[in-house]
């Protein structure tokens, strides 16, 4: 088992980390919270050589993607950089990437009764504004009191997260953020517990991240912190 106990805070600079090879040819990947070898719960980056492949598969717990560069493929269409999707659990596919890609994946969170299948890819972003007018946002998908949305923030921000009670796990897909007096840079991973409210503050260049909240409180309910 790895990072999870969320009453724990975890921040993961993921550029020191080196890529282990999967069960697939040319698929590789960086493990950041697994509840079982090749089962259960799992957060991962995910690289595809290019012309590689994973073998069809089914979702049991669910499967939650975002494109970090590159362009993932499976037999319903092409998703370039940007592109985010959730394929519920009963769902299957076969993944593939001609050209080579790099994935964020998080296997297996699917609250019950979370059946909505969606694609967003980035032409669809449509920024709104934030609390402040440093901060814009563009909500991607929400169900019960889960929130999984993209935050832009502009240079050198001090940035005070909504549903930070519930909490937060930030994916940052451009620039870097300073946590603690440290500085991580994309694609770095971040998982507050609910009782931590460090105050993140984007680097010079700015931030845009992937931003979730409220998917860890259903597993607290079945006693999943361990």
């Amino acid at each position: 088992m790895l990072n999870q106990n969320y009453s724990e805070s975890v921040f993961v600079d993921t550029t020191t980390m080196e890529w282990e090879a999967s069960p697939a040819a040319g698929v590789w990947r960086k493990k950041l919270e697994r509840e079982g070898e090749e089962s259960g719960r799992a957060t991962s980056l995910v690289r595809y050589d290019p012309g590689s492949s994973f073998t069809p598969h089914v979702h049991t717990g669910g499967e939650e993607i975002f494109v970090l560069d590159g362009v993932f493929s499976d037999e319903k269409g092409d998703y370039p950089a940007g592109s985010y999707f959730r394929n519920p659990p009963g769902t299957s596919h076969t993944p593939s990437s001609k050209p080579g890609c790099t994935l964020f994946v998080k296997l297996c969170y699917f609250q019950p009764g979370d059946k909505r299948q969606i694609v967003v890819d980035r032409s669809h972003w449509h920024w709104n504004q934030g609390k402040v007018p440093a901060e814009k946002t563009f909500l991607l998908h929400q169900f019960h009191q889960e929130n999984t949305m993209m935050v832009q923030l502009d240079g050198d921000t001090p940035w005070r997260c909504t549903h930070a009670a519930q909490g937060r796990e930030i994916l940052i897909v451009e620039g870097s953020l300073i946590v603690n007096e440290a500085t991580i840079a994309s694609p770095g991973w971040l998982r507050f517990s609910p009782d931590d409210h460090t105050v993140v503050t984007s680097g010079s260049q700015g931030a845009t991240l992937l931003y979730k909240t409220g998917h860890y409180l259903h597993l607290e309910k079945r006693n999943a912190v361990v």
